[in-house]
């Protein structure tokens, strides 16, 4: 795992995590929040599944 996907993936949980809890309050603004970082989590982690991809292709291309 490269540091875009460890990233990622923890902003996606940081989003769930506050999503959660402002619809257990329910703020609205904090709910939408936990959405909009929830979405740049999966872009950041994507992002890096896309690097790790590439980087193995080109490995693997090298060694042949």
């Amino acid at each position: 795992m490269n540091k875009d996907q460890v990233n990622g993936r923890a902003e996606t949980a940081k989003g769930a995590v506050k999503e959660a809890a402002g619809k257990v309050v329910g703020n609205d603004r904090l709910t939408a929040e936990g959405r909009a970082e929830q979405a740049a989590g999966k872009v950041q982690s994507t992002a890096g599944d896309v690097k790790n991809k590439v980087g193995n292709a080109i490995k693997n291309a090298v060694d042949r």
